[in-house]
Formats: C-alpha cells, structure tokens, sequence
C-alpha cells in the first residue's frame, strides 16, 4: 500500500505542535481525484485550526485547503481530467501532503507555464475573491474599492485582479515595506496604517462618501470607520475580523447612505456550491491571470517539515504575499 506523509496536530497550540507523520493512501471514490502533491498554500484558516478555534468539520485532520499538483488516480465519473493533468484544487482538508484527494469539480486545471507553487497559492484566494468581491461586493468597472491588509495573499491577489477588472483600489498595510509592495502592484494610494488615518486620507485626496466597495479583514471598531468613507448604494464586505467579532454601527448612516453589509466564509460551503464558484472562477478570473494582467505574490516557501515556521511567518504578520509549502521536488516547478 502506498504510504504518504502529511501534516497534523495531535492538540490545539501553537505552531510548535504541528508535526508530519506517515498515512496510508487512500483510493479516490467516484468523482474524487488522487493528487500527488507538489506544493500546497497556507492561509490563516489553518492557523485558526491549529489553534483550536476553527476544527474541521469532516474533513480529517491533515491541514491545508488549497493544493497543486498531477493526478495520479481518477474516481468513477470523473469525465474532466486525465492521468498527469497538473491541477490546482480547492480542499476541506489534507493539503499539507505529499498526496491528497480533491473533488474533480473543486480543481482547476493549471495554465501552461505557470508553477506549482503559483497554483498553489491561487485557489482559496480566487474561490473567496470572486464569491465576496464580484458577487456580494458587485465590484463593477469604473468603481472605487478599498482594501484592508493589502500586503496579504488574498489581499495583494484582490488588488491585481481588481485593477484588472477596471477598478480603482487604495489599500492599506503596516510599514513602508508592505506600503511598496502595494504602489508597485499599481493602487492609486497605498497608505500605512500604522502613521496615516485612512479615512483622512481617503476624504482629502479621493474626496468624501467615494468608496463603493470595502474588503475588510479587521472588523471591530474598524467596520464603523469603513462606513464613514463609502459612498451611497455601497457594499461592505467583511472577510475576518482581527480587531475583534463585535462591531457597533450607526444605523442612520447605513440607513442615509442605503448601505449593503454583507459577508461570507469558504469553508462551510456546500460542494455544490464550491462547485459553482469553480466554474465562475474558471470563466471569470483565471482569464485575467493568464493574461498576464493579475496574479498572486508569493513571498516564501518551506519544505513539508517547516510548516511549523511557514505558520510563524503568518501568525507574525511578516509576510508580504502568499506563503506556501513546496513538498515535492519537480523539474516541471523550477
């Protein structure tokens, strides 16, 4: 029988408990594939679970939601991939492998020329950008987007893909760093939040009430600073919430402004549902990447037996871009 390593944690903690043990692989059931892995993304979702604050529902405790790699077994019914297709997929679980079993239509097929690791980064932030920017958000051309945390993998990924689409963005991070890696991804204003006041910069060099769509992961006192610079008809779209889960709002300026407060979460959704957002993201956005007009950041990859330190990179905030695991070698990923 074949045997795998993977990534678990036996307890909740910190990054030191995450440790790699041997599994046995298991046969795709109909519908599945069997991905030999090259590289796999790490997003907060498993820093959350390793901490013991967001367990998996069902779907094992091998980490990772996102993956790339070449199938290498294919489940009854399966009509859309072949033996050695290279694949990006989206995961409930068991990224963090050298093998793991995705549903056919949870995978994208992966554009010639572009990398594993590039892959890898791509399909938790496009499944989440695409439900929360495009179809909640309803981000439109011409229309004025301001993103917080920009400097993060889905934040910087957010930035192209949206600029792209003909939006205006101003985003935000913490220090001068972060602050150019925003220019060079080309928003009209980057500010630092850590010596600007975004809504004073906003209001003197955008003008007031003239953000039709925030992307905020910080919430807390933070969500009623947003509403202060949106414009009329906008739409607030929460993602997380660092600042904190519980918000107070003025209700007559939503009520003034007919403001939209909306928000979402990847994970609990239906396969159905995950589904569909494949194919939207498939027709929709891969476009703009392969183009050559929007694509991920990647700031650094770790062997499978680092993880523990790819979660610290996170954890710190360091990172400017998308953090993946690189698991197995290839000379189709140089």
């Amino acid at each position: 029988m074949t045997r795998m390593r993977a990534v678990i944690s036996e307890r909740p903690g910190g990054p030191e408990v995450l440790r790699v043990v041997e599994r046995a692989v298991t046969e795709p059931a109909a519908g599945e594939l069997l991905i030999r892995v090259v590289a796999a993304g790490v997003n907060r979702p498993d820093l959350m679970q390793r901490a013991g604050a967001m367990p998996p529902a069902d779907a094992g405790d091998i980490f990772g939601l996102e993956a790339a790699g070449e199938v290498i077994a294919i489940g009854a019914g399966v009509g859309a991939f072949q033996l050695g297709d290279r694949v990006m997929a989206l995961l409930g679980g068991g990224g963090y492998a050298t093998h793991c079993l995705a549903r056919a239509d949870h995978c994208l097929a992966i554009p010639s020329g572009m990398s594993f690791s590039t892959a890898a980064a791509l399909p938790e932030a496009l499944f989440t950008i695409w439900h929360n920017l495009y179809e909640r958000g309803r981000l439109a051309p011409g229309e004025s987007l301001l993103i917080h945390g920009g400097a993060s993998g889905l934040g910087s990924l957010a930035i192209g893909l949206a600029i792209a689409s003909g939006a205006r963005v101003v985003a935000t991070a913490g220090g001068e760093e972060k602050v150019d890696a925003l220019r060079r991804l080309g928003v009209a204003r980057a500010i630092d939040h850590q010596r600007e006041d975004f809504v004073a910069v906003i209001r003197e060099e955008l003008g007031e009430d003239t953000i039709d769509v925030v992307l905020d992961t910080l919430g807390g006192e933070q969500l009623s600073r947003n509403l202060e610079v949106m414009a009329p008809e906008g739409r607030h779209v929460s993602l997380s919430f660092f600042q904190g889960a519980q918000v107070s709002l003025s209700l007559p300026v939503v009520m003034r402004k007919g403001l939209t407060l909306t928000s979402s979460t990847l994970r609990p959704k239906s396969a159905g549902e995950k589904a569909r957002l494949a194919a939207c993201v498939s027709r929709h956005l891969l476009p703009l990447i392969t183009s050559g007009r929007a694509g991920p950041l990647l700031y650094a990859s770790f062997p499978l037996e680092a993880a523990a330190e790819a979660h610290r990179v996170l954890e710190e905030n360091r990172n400017i871009g998308k953090v993946v695991l690189l698991i197995s070698a290839t000379e189709m990923d140089e």
